[in-house]
């Protein structure tokens, strides 16, 4: 017995030298952090629970204590790296240029080689999102079956709120999959014969297509009105991020050649988003992160990240915004807007959205502390939703201060975030895209 034991121990001991090895990696990127503690007046997280683990620094010196082989807990490790938002307030505001959110996911990525990914994980990564069809088609078959699981309630929002007790969906207020995703409204993906102008890609993403259809449709009828040349290749996937939070490289991989071969096929001039997430994604994380991997992947990946742009973006930097825009006789709507993490801190997207809200004439109203993360942080809602509330909650009574009857924002996490919010608050204030808004100015004049 004894002796089996010793064998036990000898092969996690193995283990975890492989693992301290595979993390030593990331050695060159955390001897950039001076451990100054900048990082503690910036994140989110930490200005809710006061807790030094929650930090950056915090995290840092946990994965360095792997490399040490300090400890022999992965777990806690990998634990502590998913308390975390992903917002990059952290590197936003870091003195030495710390990239936090490259070696999280990294560290995340070999710790979950490690000890695995859960089983319900692999079955959503690895059978469903890694293939877009299944995933379009599962998709499609679960969102008439909500009304059994949830009732929608009379709110501006259009949420709705689970029908049973469960310790996951309790006291959430969630936005809805449409019963007609994007994808399936499109008789053609292809316009570009009606355009005359600047070509563009279009990359729609998983929550726009399924949730937010109406921002896909937005921008398709703001883009051909300004005679831009659209086109929207089939079969796309998702940019990739959920699988990477998670620490599953492998889907997060696959995805984003799923994507590069289907849009470098094209000649465009832009792809052009609507989520701040996947513009992140594609333009930061895909080269940044498989840059170590096949040089002509690589080489298209940086190609098409090089395109990549948020639509206010574009609108503001290539198109007339007056153009169309009557503002006679049009009674002036009070319009906050909500700055993204990503495409604020990350993209440094910040001045476009609003120029795109004020062009319709109403009044944009500033919010305090608008680029301060509304607590979304893709996973970490459904992994530490109270947490999460007690920031969403402070984001939402500073648009309320505002006297505001829309909050605008440009990414479709932070709307389904700040929606649940409100609807907790019991706000009549409606939660929309900056292109939803132009769009109906233009068109419902």
């Amino acid at each position: 017995m004894d002796n089996l034991k010793g064998t036990h121990n000898l092969k996690v001991s193995g283990k975890m030298k492989q693992l301290a090895s595979e993390v030593r990696q990331l050695e060159d990127l955390l001897a950039v952090c001076t451990r100054c503690g900048m990082c503690q007046a910036n994140c989110p997280l930490f200005a809710n629970t006061r807790q030094e683990a929650d930090v950056s620094r915090g995290k840092l010196v946990l994965i360095q204590g792997l490399i040490d082989q300090m400890f022999d807990n992965p777990k806690g490790v990998k634990k502590r790296l998913q308390r975390c938002l992903l917002c990059g307030s952290c590197s936003h505001g870091c003195p030495s240029s710390v990239n936090t959110i490259d070696i999280f996911l990294k560290a995340r990525a070999i710790i979950t080689q490690y000890l695995g990914l859960s089983f319900s994980k692999k079955i959503i990564f690895k059978k469903l999102l890694c293939h877009p069809e299944t995933f379009n088609d599962v998709m499609g078959i679960v969102a008439p079956f909500q009304k059994l699981f949830f009732k929608k309630e009379q709110n501006f929002q259009g949420t709705s709120c689970a029908r049973i007790a469960s310790p996951l969906l309790r006291h959430r207020h969630i936005v809805p999959l449409k019963a007609m995703p994007f994808n399936k409204t499109l008789e053609n993906k292809d316009y570009r014969v009606q355009g005359t102008g600047v070509k563009v890609a279009f990359f729609v993403g998983c929550l726009i297509d399924k949730a937010f259809p109406n921002i896909a449709h937005s921008v398709i009828k703001v883009l051909k009105y300004f005679k831009a040349q659209v086109f929207i290749p089939s079969g796309q996937g998702c940019c990739g991020i959920p699988a990477l939070a998670s620490g599953d490289f492998k889907t997060f991989e696959a995805l984003v050649k799923t994507n590069v071969n289907l849009f470098s096929k094209e000649n465009f001039d832009y792809i052009v988003t609507a989520c701040a997430t996947c513009s992140s994604t594609m333009i930061k994380l895909w080269p940044s992160l498989l840059k170590n991997g096949d040089k002509t992947l690589l080489t298209q990946i940086e190609t098409l990240a090089q395109k990549t742009v948020d639509i206010s973006w574009l609108m503001e930097k290539r198109f007339d915004l007056s153009k169309g825009m009557s503002k006679q006789g049009k009674s002036r709507e009070v319009i906050t807007y909500h700055d993204p993490c990503h495409l604020k801190k990350s993209l440094g997207v910040f001045k476009e959205p609003r120029q795109v809200i004020l062009a319709t004439g109403n009044e944009l109203s500033e919010m305090k502390e608008s680029d301060t993360c509304c607590g979304m942080g893709g996973s970490f809602n459904f992994d530490h939703y109270d947490l999460s509330s007690q920031i969403g909650l402070i984001k939402a009574k500073n648009i309320m201060d505002t006297k505001c009857s829309t909050v605008a924002t440009s990414c479709p996490a932070c709307m389904m975030q700040i929606s649940d919010m409100l609807a907790k608050e019991k706000q009549s204030i409606g939660v929309k895209h900056p292109i939803e808004i132009y769009s109906e100015a233009l068109f419902h004049k």
